[in-house]
């Protein structure tokens, strides 16, 4: 019956509350919109009066389609939520389905899963404060921190053989253990980073242009950002020490000592500073990792999950036959369901799983972060300046895939 009217809180628009005003489309067409995102904002000469935040311009159907594939099989797929740290969206994926099986991975994996998700979150941060600064004409700072993601870039493509979407994870597993001379390449990068992030924050912090045009710009209060479901750097830049890590640990999160760190007003400067204590967080945390990685398989010797070495499925019929069923029905995996959040480099990421029993599942449903913060992006952008839109979407993070439905 309510469908026909309109939405009482924040209804669409398509003619001005004053006619002095003007109405601009800013996207989907548009470099920093993504191609999946258009802001239809209302204007006062520079003023923004009111905006509608319009999402789902990517038409890919992730959730529908991964009825169609095996629980392996859409493991690439799960990898174009949030490209920019694929490997977080593997490893929650992943454990969701281990959820339902029973299934407990060995002491190995738990930690690299544990390190590469870190290791992804300061690849993510790092795209999103180098565009961030790009967007605001800050050229030198983002060249420093793309230097950086870059140098993460080649090393996980060291790892799983592709640079961006990397498809690693493994139900019960990972794809491949630590190549040599990985970890020395690690440290490497370490003091690369402390290098160059050093040179950001003496360009940035302080500087009067950045701060005149962050501080006090973007706000959201604590009470919108929870109303809304806001979790994250976002949330926690209000000042909300929320963390799926600290607060229902998982992984080896539980044994690691690491800060949460928080913000003061929910502005768009505390959205920097969060997201670069958190990179500085996660190298902590990383090189608590390396020192306790243990030895051993990083995927269990499970036949219901885990394909037989190519070996054995060229020398015996059992393993033959183990492969073929694996590859051509997929896991069986109990009837049930099942929900897995990990905190992601965005907030929280849930995998909400539904099988019938069968290699196929029959239901995937994902909470989203970007897909939720859209919802509330006009409460950052309203009565702002036109020129602060950009910079002020940039600091969400949207990332596309994730608002795919």
């Amino acid at each position: 019956m309510s469908a026909s009217l309109p939405n009482p809180i924040r209804p669409a628009f398509n003619e001005p509350l004053d006619p002095a005003h003007v109405i601009v489309n800013i996207g989907p067409s548009h470099p920093a919109t993504h191609g999946t995102i258009q802001i239809v904002a209302e204007i006062d000469a520079e003023k923004v009066v009111r905006t509608d935040v319009h999402c789902g311009y990517l038409h890919r159907g992730f959730e529908k389609e991964c009825e169609s594939h095996t629980w392996h099989t859409l493991i690439p797929y799960v990898d174009r939520l949030n490209y920019c740290s694929a490997l977080i969206n593997n490893f929650a994926y992943c454990e969701a389905v281990e959820t339902l099986m029973g299934i407990e991975i060995t002491p190995r994996c738990r930690y690299l899963r544990t390190l590469l998700s870190e290791y992804s979150r300061v690849a993510d941060h790092l795209t999103c404060v180098a565009a961030s600064l790009m967007e605001l004409g800050a050229m030198t700072a983002f060249l420093y921190l793309v230097t950086i993601r870059d140098y993460i870039y080649e090393h996980l493509a060291d790892l799983t053989g592709a640079r961006v979407t990397y498809s690693y994870g493994r139900i019960g597993g990972l794809a491949n253990d630590l190549p040599e001379g990985w970890l020395k390449r690690l440290e490497e990068i370490f003091g690369e980073y402390e290098e160059f992030v050093g040179r950001v924050h003496g360009l940035i912090d302080r500087n009067r242009i950045f701060i005149d045009r962050t501080r006090d710009v973007g706000v959201i209060s604590t009470a919108d950002a929870i109303n809304w479901g806001y979790t994250g750097p976002i949330l926690r830049s209000t000042g909300v020490p929320r963390d799926l890590r600290k607060d229902t640990p998982y992984l080896a999160y539980g044994e690691l000592d690491f800060e949460v760190p928080v913000g003061i007003k929910g502005d768009n400067y505390d959205r920097y500073f969060v997201r670069m204590r958190e990179m500085d967080e996660s190298m902590h945390m990383i090189r608590q990792l390396v020192d306790m990685l243990p030895p051993g398989p990083v995927t269990v010797d499970d036949r219901r999950c885990t394909l037989p070495p190519k070996r054995l499925v060229y020398d015996e019929i059992e393993s033959l036959i183990n492969h073929f069923k694996l590859i051509m029905d997929g896991p069986q995996v109990p009837a049930g369901d099942a929900y897995v959040a990990h905190e992601s480099a965005n907030g929280e990421l849930g995998f909400y799983v539904v099988s019938d029993g069968t290699g196929r599942p029959w239901k995937v449903h994902v909470r989203a972060p970007s897909f939720v913060h859209m919802g509330g992006a006009h409460l950052m952008l309203d009565g702002g300046q036109l020129a602060d839109i950009i910079p002020t979407f940039g600091s969400i993070n949207m990332i596309g895939g994730e608002c795919d439905r």
